[in-house]
């Protein structure tokens, strides 16, 4: 899952990017309404945390340009003002959900997921192939019934290959998908993890290279 969170505060933008990377989430950022509106002509995002009240572009309007350009990217909103008025002004502008600051960051992260799960295709609760199994909402992966112990972005990656059911995915989609904007195009990051995630998988291999296409879970 991608997400761009937009929020000028940068201290509390940091943090909220550095905790949904550990909920396996690529995470960019942008710190105004103009930088957000140029990263989302750029890049496809599954939901935007966006901070209502933004300098340059408000956020409001870097909203209103999101449902003109007819994207399919979720909108949660956050704002200091919780008064009911202000939630429906809100989600009269197009936005998906709406969460008033202070928040509980798990609450955050609930509905990341809700809305991420509203702009993909319908995925079952528990992704499966073999003796392979992952449940993205505990975040717990098995094989065998063994726990696998991995790290979030191993988790990430092993998700994205489970829901692609069987369909050969290439580097560069799972370096869009799970990594974020800091990740560099040109290292051998994702066959460095996906080697990592073999071993942790052990024998017999679950994760085949396809020559020329990726990577893909199951035989053809």
């Amino acid at each position: 899952m991608r997400v761009l969170v937009v929020e000028d505060h940068r201290t509390l933008s940091a943090l909220i990017a550095s905790g949904l990377r550990r909920e396996a989430m690529a995470v960019d950022t942008a710190f105004d309404g103009r930088a957000a509106l140029e990263q989302l002509a750029a890049t496809r995002y599954d939901v935007v945390v966006l901070d209502r009240d933004l300098p340059g572009i408000h956020g409001d309007e870097v909203c209103r340009r999101m449902v003109a350009d007819g994207a399919d990217t979720r909108v949660l909103m956050l704002t200091a003002a919780a008064a009911v008025r202000d939630r429906v002004e809100g989600l009269g502008l197009g936005a998906d959900d709406y969460l008033p600051k202070p928040f509980d960051f798990a609450e955050l992260v609930a509905r990341i997921r809700a809305l991420a799960r509203r702009c993909a295709p319908a995925a079952p609760p528990i992704l499966d192939n073999g003796d392979l199994s992952l449940d993205p909402g505990r975040r717990v992966a098995l094989r065998a019934g063994r726990r696998l112990d991995l790290s979030p972005k191993e988790f990430a990656v092993l998700q994205h290959l489970l829901a692609a059911d069987g369909r050969v995915v290439s580097a560069e989609e799972l370096l869009e998908r799970v990594w974020d904007e800091a990740a560099d195009p040109f290292t051998s990051t994702v066959k460095t993890t996906i080697g990592r995630l073999r071993l942790k998988l052990g024998q017999p291999p679950a994760i085949h290279t396809v020559r020329e296409g990726g990577y893909r879970i199951g035989e053809p």
